[in-house]
């Protein structure tokens, strides 16, 4: 079942549909970690590919699933920028406000990288910005160290 697995993650990566339809009709395991705990549906937003996170989450992949970090499909998505799929994941029902291993949430992802739009999904469907990373900063302390004036805008 290995080669099923790494076949899994890597149609994932690629976004290739094709493949991915085959594997779940033969009821491949979803939700599969590779070595650093990335799975298909963090793997297929990562790089940006709508069409695979949807057919994934359709077919019982989690969408609040974690890396060995604590990194989520959202965290990856927010880090990227991909507005599209942080709505997908939200809409099918991603925690915004979970915290990756160094406390940061995915709003924070958003913040630092200046993914405004990103910021402005997250806040609208109620993220929250006043949870404190480990080295006790917020969302907006981070938005202000990384000269995000928009962010920090939003974030008032």
């Amino acid at each position: 079942m290995e080669n099923l697995d790494n076949v899994t993650l890597h149609a994932a990566r690629l976004g290739n549909i094709a493949v991915l339809q085959e594997l779940i009709e033969r009821k491949v395991d979803v939700t599969i970690q590779d070595d650093k705990g990335y799975t298909p549906l963090i793997l297929a937003c990562y790089h940006n590919h709508y069409e695979a996170a949807d057919l994934l989450l359709k077919a019982g992949a989690d969408v609040n699933g974690h890396d060995f970090g604590g990194n989520t499909a959202l965290m990856g998505a927010c880090f990227k920028g991909y507005t599209d799929i942080a709505e997908l994941l939200i809409e099918n029902g991603a925690d915004l406000n979970l915290q990756h291993g160094n406390g940061g949430t995915a709003l924070m992802f958003a913040a630092t990288f200046g993914r405004n739009d990103v910021v402005r999904l997250l806040l609208r469907h109620g993220a929250d910005k006043t949870i404190l990373d480990t080295r006790g900063l917020s969302v907006a302390d981070l938005a202000v160290q990384q000269g995000n004036d928009e962010a920090i805008a939003l974030l008032e």
